[in-house]
């Protein structure tokens, strides 16, 4: 298998990136990984991988660089602060992938200034979680040029199950935007169903049960409620406070565009107020034991 255009760097190795890059080493990439912590930096070298000492290595040698950063202010930062290296690259079509889940308006502008250096750059968040991550069983939503997702089309097949190129730049943040507004109102509503269950004598065991058998299902129900909420686990790996930007977003998103979507407006006033009882750092599955009218520490 040749080495070439098989380089790919990964930067952001929280619970997401880490297991990207595991990903890609079990396909044969040569993975260089970068993150603030060096412990998470010197973890993909001992998968097999190598430490980056700094970003701008990785902007240097990697062929693809895969982003799994907190928002749209860090990928802005992260490529601004390598603009030179990256520069330096004419003649190879180096693609940034980012599977950050970002904003339409900042992936569309960093598009096209990179695109003028002759660097690609897809916006592609992901869905699946820190297990799909791990297992390269992410469903991935791309927006970006035919031509640029072809080429990283390896790259995302290693890391991806399923993958859906849904448009320009910025249509990736779009669907995942969407996507996560979804999830967020599921987790209330299942929750509230389960409640109003188990308040006439139901068994929300029972109940969800007949939910997940009938047309009230949904990926929550049929995924997070069994294994993280009933379960009193509350370990997904997909923060509160990742959840409330995502709905703020989707809220903004809303706002610029003109759409009036009056049940995501209570939706996000939901779970703004939720700051009250959940910290940012708690797991965002611990929304569906308050919205069942459980305490946090249940």
């Amino acid at each position: 298998m040749s080495e070439v255009g098989r380089t790919v760097g990964v930067v952001g190795l929280g619970s997401m990136g880490f297991g990207m890059a595991k990903s890609l080493i079990e396909k044969e990439f040569q993975v260089i990984g970068f993150d603030l912590s060096p412990e998470r930096s010197q973890a993909v070298a001992a998968l097999g991988g190598r430490a980056a000492p700094s970003l701008g290595d990785v902007f240097a040698a990697a062929d693809f660089i895969v982003f799994s950063l907190p928002t749209a202010r860090d990928v802005e930062s992260v490529v601004s602060a390598n603009l030179d290296a990256l520069g330096k690259r004419r003649g190879t079509r180096v693609v940034i992938i980012d599977t950050s889940t970002s904003e339409p308006a900042v992936s569309r502008a960093l598009a096209a200034k990179l695109d003028g250096l002759g660097i690609g750059f897809l916006d592609a968040p992901v869905s699946g979680g820190p297990s799909g991550a791990a297992t390269g069983k992410l469903a991935i939503m791309i927006g970006g040029s035919p031509e640029d997702v072809a080429l990283a089309r390896p790259v995302i097949e290693a890391m991806a199950a399923k993958i859906l190129h849904v448009g320009a730049s910025g249509a990736g943040n779009i669907a995942k935007l969407v996507n996560n507004l979804l999830v967020a109102a599921h987790m209330l509503t299942t929750a509230e169903g389960l409640k109003l269950a188990a308040a006439a004598g139901l068994d929300p065991e029972a109940a969800l049960g007949v939910l997940n058998a009938a047309s009230g299902k949904s990926f929550l129900s049929e995924v997070h409620f069994p294994t993280w909420i009933l379960s009193d686990r509350f370990d997904s790996g997909f923060s509160m406070g990742l959840m409330r930007k995502d709905v703020r977003l989707a809220r903004e998103l809303a706002d610029q565009v003109g759409a009036k979507l009056p049940v995501t407006e209570f939706v996000g006033e939901l779970w703004a107020a939720s700051k009250e009882r959940l910290a940012d750092s708690d797991d965002f599955t611990r929304m569906g034991a308050v919205a069942e009218g459980k305490p946090k520490d249940a």
